[in-house]
């Protein structure tokens, strides 16, 4: 067909245990942003690598711009015409700009050459950036920007972009779009994975729904609403989280006046940092990526100990105390990056409930590992928070993003704590276990728990918080309470404007 650029014809690819992709076909225009929708382990995250040459299917076919397609790697997809911008970013923070797209190239251009083609691309598709920047002082979406870039320097015929608006403002996401669509006027293809449906419903021309890794049906997101998009993928009616009423009782943790270095040379340091959250409350702390989150996450669960200031859980002071001894004491913590700092990649995910559970499940006793209790531990988790895995022998790894992320959260939950510290709960996570999460953080509040959800996602922030504060360079505003809080309001706390007080969102 002369309007069809790529053609996806029954692809399947099966793992051990798991059947990734079920004869699944479709097929995408030049010029057209098509979406691929399904909830976490789909099977859209295979797909993609079949697309652009990281996997190869074990049957099925595919053509582009009219010929065979069968990508032995990356490097042949690039050749053909295909680009990937991937939801990790792969670059290198101590080299500049320039440096970081000819490593992603290629056949690059000298160095003085390439940086002149930076600049005119960057001006011709309003994405500006300076070739001689280093990669580490720059804003998340600036470094979204050089992987564009890096990507359009190679004349795409169809662009792939995973999860492309998870860690931008929304004012980053606008100058997305907009370069997205001049990439669809001029013709480009651009196949698009996101779990926000409202940009989905904004910005793409037709979406393929995956479930369980087979074809369910095409849908124009324009017509239809989040609600129905989201109750496409899952098969089922989508429940939205509801809270039990309840007052917040005493103050759980408490802290004052802290400030940390930061965690990498090109990461933000905390500045006299003072914050409270009670029993039964959950305190929303919402920010640009980079702006401490990192540190915060790391100076309440222990991992950096408090030179600089106070933190006191039930009127102790634990600032001294390790991870260990804070997690004995009912402080448990959920970082960002699931994979290699939540959990070993390589362990099982019974290992993996092991390393954060061992203390407050009883799975050591008289020096030994109580592997039976670990098992079942794991079990409880994948059945609470509905993890697709085929057990708990699976390596983390093997599992999606959003199921990874399942089991995090669910594992940490399910110990009962006394406070709990969760830094983007949701991140990469589909409608409904998003919905799911957020639920299971209103359960642990309205059973007596302390919540700290540190989250980009606003939405997600004005949904669950009792309070809300705003991490910028460092330092946090005075926490306000949600109800009657506007966004104008918010967006100028994320700015920097944290002396606001209430009703002066215009001052």
């Amino acid at each position: 067909m002369t309007d069809t650029l790529l053609a996806v014809d029954g692809l399947t690819k099966t793992y051990p245990g798991v059947v990734a992709n079920d004869n699944v076909s479709f097929s995408i225009a030049p010029g057209e942003v098509h979406a691929l929708l399904g909830e976490n382990g789909a099977g859209k995250s295979t797909l993609v690598k079949m697309v652009y040459g990281l996997v190869r299917p074990d049957s099925g076919r595919m053509e582009f711009a009219g010929s065979p397609y069968e990508p032995a790697s990356p490097h042949s997809a690039r050749a053909s015409g295909i680009t990937m911008v991937f939801q990790h970013f792969s670059l290198f923070e101590a080299l500049n700009v320039a440096e970081n797209i000819a490593l992603g190239m290629e056949n690059p251009p000298p160095q003085r050459k390439l940086a002149k083609r930076i600049r005119e691309v960057g001006k011709a598709f309003g994405l500006p950036l300076s070739p001689d920047r280093l990669v580490g002082e720059l804003s998340a979406g600036e470094r979204q920007r050089v992987e564009i870039i890096r990507c359009l320097l190679q004349d795409p015929k169809l662009l792939i972009m995973d999860e492309p608006t998870s860690v931008l403002t929304p004012q980053e996401v606008e100058i997305l779009f907009e370069t997205l669509r001049r990439l669809r006027a001029e013709g480009t293809a651009i196949l698009y994975i996101s779990h926000k449906l409202e940009e989905i419903r904004k910005l793409c021309d037709r979406a393929t729904v995956l479930r369980e890794g087979r074809v369910t049906g095409i849908c124009q997101p324009s017509a239809e609403s989040v609600r129905s998009m989201a109750e496409m993928m899952v098969g089922s009616t989508l429940k939205t989280p509801s809270r039990r009423p309840g007052t917040p009782g005493a103050t759980v943790l408490d802290v004052a006046a802290l400030s940390v270095a930061p965690a990498s040379p090109f990461g933000t340091g905390l500045k006299d940092v003072g914050l409270d959250v009670r029993s039964g409350e959950i305190l929303g702390i919402g920010g640009v990526a980079g702006n401490g989150q990192d540190e915060l996450l790391a100076a309440l669960s222990g991992e950096v100990r408090v030179v600089r200031g106070a933190l006191r859980f039930h009127g102790n002071d634990i600032g001294n105390f390790g991870p260990v001894a804070r997690r004995r004491l009912g402080l448990l913590a959920a970082p960002e990056e699931r994979l290699g700092h939540a959990a070993v990649p390589d362990m099982s995910l019974t290992e993996n409930a092991l390393l954060t559970g061992a203390v407050r499940e009883g799975l050591v006793g008289r020096g030994f590992l109580r592997w039976n209790r670990a098992r079942a531990f794991a079990k409880r988790i994948i059945s609470a928070f509905d993890v697709r895995t085929p057990g708990p022998a699976s390596a983390a790894r093997s599992l999606s993003g959003g199921n990874l992320q399942k089991f995090v959260i669910g594992r940490e939950i399910l110990q009962r704590p006394a406070c709990l510290v969760v830094n983007q709960p949701t991140w990469g996570v589909d409608a409904a276990a998003a919905a799911a999460i957020r639920q299971a953080l209103l359960d642990l509040a309205a059973e007596g728990a302390a919540v700290i959800v540190i989250s980009q996602d606003l939405d997600e922030l004005v949904e669950i918080s009792d309070r809300f504060a705003a991490l910028n360079g460092g330092r946090l505003s005075d926490a306000r309470q949600v109800a009657g809080l506007t966004m104008d309001e918010i967006g100028l706390m994320m700015g920097g404007a944290h002396d606001l007080a209430p009703g002066n969102a215009a001052a």
